[in-house]
C-alpha cells in the first residue's frame, strides 16, 4: 500500500521501533569505541579504526550485492551529470565528528552523558531542518506538539546536569556531544536524500564513510606525527565492532528517515539512545556517569517527548 506521496505505507510502530534500535545501536558503538579510545589512550586512532573497518564492511557488500552495484553506478552516473551535488556526498563528515566524539569522551564521561549532549544538538538541529524542508521528506510542519516534544527532549538532557556530577568534567567533553548530536541530525537528512538518488542505503552508507575515513586517517595520522603511536593494539576482538555497528545503524536511518523526517527520527533514536545507555553504564559505569535515579527520569522523560510528537504524526497516517 503507498500513500498520496507514492511511498509505500508503513505502520508508525515499525518506523518508531527502527529508529529506537537506531538508538540502541549508536549507544553500543558509543560504549565500543570509547573503550578502544581508553585502552589506545588515543580517540582519534580508534575513531580511524572503527571508521576503516566499517568502509571495508561496505566495500564487501557493495561489490557482492546486486543493490551495491546498482547503487554504484547510479552514484556515478549522478555525478557525472551533476545531480548529485557534492553536499550530498559530506555526511561523512559527521560521521568522523560523532566517531572522534565517542573516542575521545565516552571512556570518561559514559554513555548517557554523552548521549544526553546529542540529545540535545538533534532536538534542535532536527527541527531546523524539517522546517526548512532539508530533510528527504521536504517540509515538515513545526507544529506545537513537535515542539513541545523536542522541548521535553531538552529537559532530559537538563536532568542529566542537575546536581555536581558534571562539576569535573572539562567543559569541551560536553560540548563534542552537543555538536556530535546537530551533525548527528545533519548526516540523517543529507544520506536520507543521497539514498533517493541512488536508489539504496548501501551506496550512501558508503559514501558516508569512504568521507570519514579519509578524515579520520588524515587527523589520526598527524595526531601520530605529533604524539607517536599506540604502544600496542588491544587483543579483545569486539573492541573493534564499533564500524560494523555504525554501518548498521546508518544504513537503518539512511532508509527511515524518509519516512518519519528528520525531528521524529531523531526522536525515536533518543529513546532507545537513552535506555540503552542506562543498562550500559549500569553494567559498565564510566567515571562520569550521572546516578541512576537520574537516568531513569531522563528515560522517562524521553519517552513522553517521542508519545507527544508522534500521536498527530501517526493520525495522518491512518
Amino acid at each position: 500500500m503507498t500513500g498520496a506521496d507514492g511511498r509505500a505505507h508503513v505502520p508508525a510502530w515499525i518506523l518508531l521501533s527502527g529508529a529506537a534500535l537506531v538508538g540502541i545501536l549508536t549507544a553500543l558503538q558509543a560504549r565500543v569505541n570509547g573503550q578502544l579510545g581508553a585502552r589506545l589512550d588515543d580517540g582519534l586512532v580508534a575513531a580511524a579504526i572503527s571508521f576503516g573497518s566499517g568502509l571495508v564492511i561496505l566495500l564487501v557488500l557493495s561489490a557482492a550485492l546486486p543493490a551495491g552495484r546498482r547503487g554504484a553506478k547510479a552514484l556515478t552516473d549522478g555525478i557525472r551529470a551533476r545531480t548529485i551535488p557534492w553536499w550530498m556526498m559530506a555526511g561523512g563528515a559527521a560521521g568522523a565528528l560523532t566517531v572522534a566524539t565517542q573516542g575521545l569522551a565516552v571512556g570518561v564521561i559514559g554513555v548517557s552523558l554523552f548521549t544526553v549532549g546529542v540529545v540535545a544538538g538533534q532536538a534542535v538541529n532536527g527541527l531546523f531542518l524539517d522546517r526548512i524542508g532539508y530533510g528527504p521528506a521536504g517540509v515538515v510542519a513545526v507544529t506545537v506538539p513537535r515542539v513541545f516534544g523536542g522541548l521535553l527532549a531538552l529537559a532530559a538532557v537538563g536532568l542529566a546536569l542537575v546536581g555536581g556530577g558534571v562539576s569535573g568534567i572539562p567543559l569541551w567533553m560536553l560540548a563534542l556531544p552537543f555538536a556530535a548530536g546537530v551533525g548527528i541530525a545533519w548526516q540523517q537528512a543529507t544520506n536520507g536524500r543521497l539514498r533517493q538518488r541512488v536508489g539504496t542505503p548501501l551506496t550512501a552508507t558508503l559514501v558516508n564513510f569512504i568521507g570519514g575515513t579519509i578524515i579520520l586517517v588524515a587527523a589520526a595520522l598527524v595526531r601520530v606525527a605529533i604524539a607517536g603511536a599506540p604502544e600496542a593494539l588491544p587483543a579483545d576482538p569486539w573492541i573493534y565492532t564499533g564500524g560494523a555497528i555504525g554501518v548498521a545503524y546508518i544504513m537503518l536511518s539512511a532508509a527511515l528517515v524518509g519516512y518519519t523526517g528528520v525531528l521524529l527520527l531523531g526522536l525515536g533514536v533518543v529513546v532507545g539512545q537513552l535506555v540503552a545507555s542506562v543498562i550500559i553504564d549500569a553494567l559498565w559505569p564510566a567515571a562520569g556517569s550521572p546516578g541512576l535515579v537520574q537516568e531513569i527520569a531522563m528515560v522517562v522523560v524521553a519517552l513522553l517527548s517521542v508519545a507527544v510528537a508522534a500521536e498527530p504524526w501517526r493520525r495522518r497516517r491512518r
